[in-house]
């Protein structure tokens, strides 16, 4: 599967001037979607194997992404660190990135359980802005995995992060970043507080929503 478009190529040409450099890091990049694909095949696994067990399926989506090499690049830069390959392998986690966006709060603990007793995958990192949600009111759960991806003469092991969000969850965190960036806003601090007090409400919703599934499961069982 190809992942670099022309553009893409083009700037690369622009990044690295040495050649053997440049090759590293499409290796690097290739491994990288190796790894992701790896991970989203364990969750596909355990959201079918979920979905029999609970008639229902708990995740809504995946989204996939490796970073682009501009923002690699950037990254570096702020970490103060010379734009290598190896540096790039060292120091950033965040290269393979999924989200996975779940019906309810409690699927994704559900499947943030199962995934890491996987004994394939090992723990570096969980973030749980859920429980603990960022000043502005921003809510998910980050880990950040090493798996295995076997090629054609080594098993090598790759970080990938992964961030769950339920459907409310996902559309705030999409429009504060989109509010986010845009130029010469007016009471910035106002549409702040606003959007806090908005997170909060989805919040709510999601602990609602989850309350009424539950009843209605009880229901069921009776």
């Amino acid at each position: 599967m190809e992942y670099m478009d022309i553009e893409t190529v083009k700037e690369l040409d622009d990044i690295f001037k040495d050649v053997e450099e440049l090759q590293k890091f499409r290796c690097l990049m290739m491994q990288y979607e190796c790894a992701m694909l790896e991970v989203k095949t364990k969750l596909d696994v355990l959201n079918t194997e979920l979905s029999v067990q609970n008639s229902r399926n708990p995740i809504e989506s995946i989204k996939c992404r490796i970073k682009e090499p501009d923002s690699i690049m950037n990254k570096m830069k702020r970490l103060e660190v010379p734009f290598t390959v190896k540096n790039i392998e060292k120091n950033l986690n965040d290269i393979a990135g999924l989200r996975v966006i779940c019906s309810f709060p409690d699927d994704i603990y559900t499947l943030v359980d199962y995934l890491v007793k996987q004994d394939d995958i090992r723990l570096i990192q969980k973030k749980d802005y859920i429980k603990n949600p960022k000043p502005n009111g921003y809510r998910s759960l980050h880990l950040i995995l090493e798996v295995p991806i076997f090629l054609t003469k080594e098993k090598k092991m790759m970080r990938v992060e992964v961030q769950f969000r339920t459907i409310a969850m996902d559309f705030w965190a999409s429009l504060e970043h989109k509010l986010k960036y845009k130029k010469d806003i007016e009471n910035a601090e106002v549409i702040s507080q606003d959007l806090y007090f908005c997170a909060e409400l989805i919040s709510q919703l999601d602990g609602r929503m989850q309350q009424i599934r539950r009843r209605l499961e009880e229901k069921k069982e009776i």
